[in-house]
This record gives C-alpha cells, structure tokens and sequence, in this order.
C-alpha cells in the first residue's frame, strides 16, 4: 500500500492540534436496514477471494433505492464452489448475465454494474442473507409512484 505525499511539505497541521485535541467526535447511530424486499441498484461487483477458505469469491454493494433507506448499502458475498454454482448461474441470470462458461465471468463485471434488482434481506441469527429476486426495467420504476419503492 502506498499514499502520495507530494506537495504536502509546506503545510502546516499543527496549527489546528489544540482544536482537534478538543474536537467532539460525533456519534453516528444507524438503524439496521430491517429484513424485508428492497429495490436495490448493483453499485460494484468485484471478484476476489473469501478470507476464511480461500475461495473465489463475488462481492456485491447494492444500493438501496428508496424512499425508506435510500442510498443505504447492502452487501453481498457469493461464495463460488461446486456445490454454489448453480445458486451463482441463477443469479447471474437473474441480473441478465449469460455466460458460456464461468471463465467468462471476470471480463464480464462491467456488465452487472447499475442494474436494478428487488432483493430480500432475511437474518437468521447473526447471519443475514440478500436474496436476488428479479431484475427489474426502469420502465418498471418510472411507471410506480415513489411510496411502491418502500420495503413490502
């Protein structure tokens, strides 16, 4: 990891060290996003690995779309093993992704990024999982009025 430090030479910080040194630090409370469906845009979706096994891994941000939660984030993780590829094909198709092969899928992120899904989230436990449930056309959004856009 590296940060640029160009130019940074002449500026003086320590100006402001007794006011910072006072400075409040101020609470920032959110409610959880409650369980329930959603109307969500695919903001990012990045391939990586998952942390704990290793493997292939899709992360998703989504988006929430509103009114109730409106720019609030959900987040995904697709974990890809033999045993989730089905579950990984149904979404891909869900989002209007079809691809030969899986091999395909990494040159094809572009494609998923600011499509609209309704999604439910449901939390057993600690675990909480987004469901994808269908895409969604922006000649679907335009035509509801905004109140159809809360959680059902």
């Amino acid at each position: 990891m590296s940060y640029d430090t160009t130019g940074i030479g002449d500026i003086d910080l320590a100006q402001f060290d007794d006011d910072y040194s006072n400075a409040p630090v101020e609470e920032h409370e959110f409610d959880e996003v409650p369980d329930g469906k959603y109307q969500v845009n695919v903001e990012k979706v990045e391939l990586t690995k998952a942390q704990s096994s290793g493997n292939p891994m899709l992360k998703w941000t989504l988006k929430i779309l509103g009114p109730q939660y409106a720019g609030r984030l959900l987040w995904r993780n697709s974990v890809i093993t033999k045993a989730t590829l089905s579950w990984l094909k149904t979404d891909l198709s869900t989002c209007g992704l079809e691809i030969g092969s899986l091999s395909e899928l990494s040159g094809r992120l572009g494609d998923l990024l600011d499509i609209k899904l309704e999604v439910t989230k449901k939390t057993k436990g600690e675990n909480q999982n987004i469901y994808f449930n269908r895409r969604i056309v922006l000649d679907d959004l335009e035509a509801r009025d905004d109140d159809s856009l809360a959680p059902f």
